[in-house]
């Protein structure tokens, strides 16, 4: 095999930035403090540890953590031995994390305190989990017990064993909430998440002289790999915290000068109408990246005209494509508020109808991708594959239209998905476990505009002849089976549901007919 093959993989690009910048401030989490040189030996010693304790390449690692130093070195520590990430959701119930777990075959997970009893728990459902690892938090912390820690896998001074593999070997396997109620794993190649971060360092212009703050969770792809992962490979400073708070990402601001930051609606609202605000010096932060829900063009207008200088970037995507698709830039802002802009530098994006055929300019179709950034597949899911990507382009699953100028308005989804502060969230997956009461005759879940989470959960229920039960008594049942951002914030009860002819339930209606049933 060509070695300058084997080179292009996320390990290696670790290696580069540290021959490049050994002495710069690769990693500040807490009171820790890495150079890119230091950053590096700790990953290759963390990988000789789970090297030592059985992993291998094509292994698959889980991690369920909240954001951290260690966080950060087991995903390039993994890379290094050529196994496979799996970051899972914190959010998520033991029940929903023992599935990922049992799909994607995890011999190690990886997990904080806070975590621990979840991690625990998951991993006696029927997996094939065989390693514990507890990582270290941002703030100080005690080892779970009976657990393979960081330090101990540090203490392993020999290099990690060398790994063949190219560029197509899958880097990690990251879940999405589906129409079905049984997540996807999408699995990315290193040259996927590579094609990926060149797109970010172009189009969003990561730079090395960014010093990025990290507080939405890396789990998910949009910290990770569009700002985490660019920002290694440039040698960029990046500050981890453990979660986004209004106090904690401020005091960061205040603290580290930072200068690039990346958030979804919900958590810009949430910074400017904090108390300290006003009192914080956010002078520095030059960058400012959001995603994941549509922005109001209200708060846009704030933002900008609150941080003084600020210049702002829409990132628009989805997992499977790792994650950024569409950006619109800063200059492009004042003639298109709303727009998700144009495709990124490896991408190819188009309108098609029902039969994969291009619309015309203006026309609402289905937005549809070709480019390296794209998965492999849905893992152990050949069918679901096959029908992402029919007509020979990925099928996003949401309805959009673009102009003759090729700028992408994102208009609905074809998809039955509710975006819920940054959190997808299958209505299916929610339906199903109303449908568990015995009292229930129909249910259709949707999104409505909320005025923090930008979209809220609710359920509109059909009852048995004769058969009662309360509001409170579907979310506690809701509440019981399932992670707390998937639980409906209200529930509605009606006569009948809004249907086609061919009885399919009209959601669009529902979602006309109650949309302002969270806005008080």
């Amino acid at each position: 095999m060509d070695p300058a093959i084997h080179c292009q993989s996320l390990s290696e690009i670790l290696h580069r930035t540290a021959a490049r910048v050994p002495d710069k401030v690769a990693i500040r989490c807490g009171s820790v403090v890495w150079t890119y040189a230091e950053f590096d030996r700790i990953c290759s010693r963390l990988a000789s540890g789970l090297a030592a304790r059985g992993i291998g390449i094509g292994d698959r690692v889980a991690i369920l953590a909240r954001n951290s130093h260690a966080f950060a070195a087991v995903r390039f520590a993994v890379a290094r031995l050529g196994a496979v990430l799996v970051p899972v959701n914190f959010m998520l119930t033991s029940a929903e994390v023992a599935h990922i777990l049992q799909h994607s075959g995890a011999k190690a997970i990886c997990f904080d305190s806070e975590l621990a009893v979840i991690a625990r728990q998951a991993s006696e459902l029927g997996t094939r989990v065989e390693t514990h690892l507890w990582l270290p938090s941002e703030e100080p912390s005690t080892a779970t017990a009976g657990t393979t820690t960081f330090d101990d896998l540090l203490r392993c001074e020999n290099d990690p064993p060398t790994r063949v593999f190219d560029s197509r070997h899958p880097a990690q396997i990251i879940y999405t909430s589906g129409t079905e109620s049984a997540p996807k794993g999408a699995v990315l190649s290193h040259a996927a998440v590579l094609w990926q971060y060149v797109t970010c360092l172009v189009d969003a212009e990561i730079g090395a002289n960014d010093c990025i703050l990290h507080s939405l969770p890396l789990y998910h792809c949009a910290q990770l790999d569009v700002f985490l992962g660019p920002g290694v490979y440039v040698g960029a400073t990046n500050i981890i915290i453990s979660r986004p708070t209004p106090e904690r990402v401020l005091a960061a601001f205040a603290a580290h000068r930072i200068n690039s930051f990346f958030a979804p609606p919900t958590v810009w609202i949430s910074l400017m109408r904090h108390p300290l605000f006003d009192s914080t010096d956010v002078s520095s932060l030059q960058k400012g990246y959001y995603g994941a829900s549509i922005m109001p063009v209200e708060t846009l207008r704030e933002i900008q005209q609150r941080f003084a200088g600020l210049r702002l970037w829409n990132l628009y995507g989805q997992t499977e494509i790792a994650p950024v698709a569409t950006v619109l830039r800063p200059e492009e802002h004042a003639t298109r508020p709303g727009s998700a802009g144009r495709p990124g530098l490896n991408v190819q994006t188009r309108i098609v109808d029902e039969a994969g055929e291009p619309v015309a300019a203006g026309q609402i179709g289905e937005i549809v991708h070709r480019s390296p950034q794209l998965i492999t597949e849905y893992y152990h899911d050949p069918e679901r594959t096959a029908a992402a990507f029919a007509h020979g382009w990925f099928h996003s699953g949401d309805l959009g239209v673009m102009d003759a100028e090729g700028f992408l308005t994102v208009v609905d989804r074809k998809k039955d998905m509710i975006k819920t502060g940054g959190e997808n969230v299958s209505s299916r997956e929610v339906e199903e476990i109303i449908y568990r009461l015995p009292s229930v005759s129909e249910v259709a879940v949707f999104g409505v505009s909320h005025p923090r989470w930008i979209e809220g959960i609710v359920a509109a229920l059909l009852m048995r002849s004769g058969q009662q039960a309360s509001e409170q008594d579907v979310i506690d049942h809701c509440r019981s089976h399932l992670a707390h951002f998937k639980v409906p914030l209200r529930v509605v009860f009606v006569q009948s549901l809004p249907k086609s002819p061919s009885g399919k339930v009209l959601k669009r209606e529902l979602r006309l007919l109650y949309r302002n049933l969270l806005s008080g």
